[in-house]
């Protein structure tokens, strides 16, 4: 197991490994479970392949997920 820590529930990460960008749900022993920010299937990484997201990158991501939820009429 890594020794970097994992980040807490709610943060807005981007998995290096896979170039995709979670929100992280779930924290269990050696892997972390993302969901995207618009919602999906979740997918697990590892602690030391996640870089927390910056507030300019959390905002634009939240924008898209009101975004989504209008479009989609919820």
């Amino acid at each position: 197991m890594s020794d970097k820590k994992a980040p807490a529930v709610g943060t807005l990460t981007l998995d290096t490994k896979s170039g995709r960008v979670g929100r992280v749900m779930d924290v269990m022993w050696s892997h972390v479970q993302l969901r995207p920010p618009q919602g999906g299937i979740e997918w697990d990484a590892r602690p030391e392949d996640l870089r927390v997201l910056g507030s300019c990158d959390d905002l634009s991501s939240r924008v898209a997920e009101l975004n989504a939820h209008s479009r989609s009429g919820l």
